[in-house]
Order: structure tokens, then C-alpha cells, then sequence
């Protein structure tokens, strides 16, 4: 069974509630009790005009990668987000594998490591809250130094609980 980190944003649609809804299903997926950084609120990426709220939740699952990726498309779905949007835009919610244990998938439709994860601290420091000591598994660089060698952005802790 495999340590799996999901990241979690929403900026659309009241974004809490976006969230909330998410960490139900993901606690309905996980074989154990999942793991909930902080939220916090950042600055949007691109062109959308609201701020995003972030977190990163990590589950366990027998899934496979694929199937697991299937799984989040349908629950973005279901909580309103469309299937083709560009990209960096408002969203309802937008889940993205960063880790899952240390295996490396590079296909078409799934990068993990997340490709992008490393120059978001929108992940990286709610990825720090969940596993302080975690490690890229294909450069082996620490959270700590990934963070500090992040994009810097507008970024806090929210004082909205789970």
C-alpha cells in the first residue's frame, strides 16, 4: 500500500467548501486515516484574478497511479470543474498527485513526482506540514531545500480549519 500526497486548490465556488468536500472523498479512498496540512491562501498563478486556497492531504491506497488519477478527475468533476479549461485559470478544485511512495510514473496523462510540485511553495509548504521530512525521491533534495530554492509568491496560513 502505497503513502500517496495529494494537493488540493481552489479558488472558485466557495473555495473552503471546495476543500472540505475533497478531504471527505479522499478519507472515503484511504485505507487509513489521512493526514491534513494547514490551509493556506495564495496568490493565483496566470491569469485567474482570485486567490487560491491550498493544502495537501496524504492517503493510502491500493489504487494504482492511473487508477487513482481516474478517481480525482471524477471527484473534480462532481464538485463542478470541467473537463477542458485553460490553463492556470479559476477553478473549483484541482487535485494533483505529487508523490506516490517512491515510484516514478512519466506517461502521457501522469508525472510523479508532479512535475511542477518543486517551484510551488502553494505545495511545498502544505507538504511540509504533512511530512517534514520528506525527500524528492528522484533528485533526493529535502523539503526544507526545495522550499528555499522555490518561486517566492504571496503566500499564508489560513486561519480556516478543516
Amino acid at each position: 500500500m502505497a503513502q500517496i500526497v495529494i494537493a488540493l486548490g481552489s479558488n472558485l465556488d466557495n473555495p473552503h467548501h471546495q476543500l472540505k468536500t475533497a478531504k471527505v472523498f479522499l478519507e472515503n479512498l484511504s485505507e487509513s486515516p489521512v493526514l491534513k496540512s494547514d490551509i493556506y491562501e495564495s496568490e493565483p498563478i496566470g491569469p485567474s484574478e482570485f486567490d487560491f486556497l491550498n493544502a495537501v492531504l496524504l492517503i493510502e491506497s491500493i489504487l494504482t497511479p492511473s487508477k487513482l488519477l481516474n478517481e480525482l478527475k471524477a471527484q473534480e468533476s462532481k464538485q463542478g470543474r470541467p473537463s477542458r479549461y485553460p490553463k492556470w485559470t479559476a477553478r473549483p478544485l484541482d487535485m494533483d498527485i505529487i508523490s506516490f511512495g517512491n515510484t516514478i510514473v512519466k506517461t502521457d496523462e501522469l508525472t510523479i513526482p508532479h512535475s511542477q510540485y518543486s517551484q510551488r511553495l502553494f505545495v511545498l509548504l502544505p507538504l511540509q506540514d504533512v511530512l517534514p521530512n520528506w525527500v524528492d525521491p528522484i533528485t533526493k533534495t529535502s523539503i526544507q531545500k526545495l522550499i528555499e530554492s522555490a518561486p517566492s509568491m504571496s503566500i499564508t496560513k489560513s486561519n480556516l480549519v478543516w
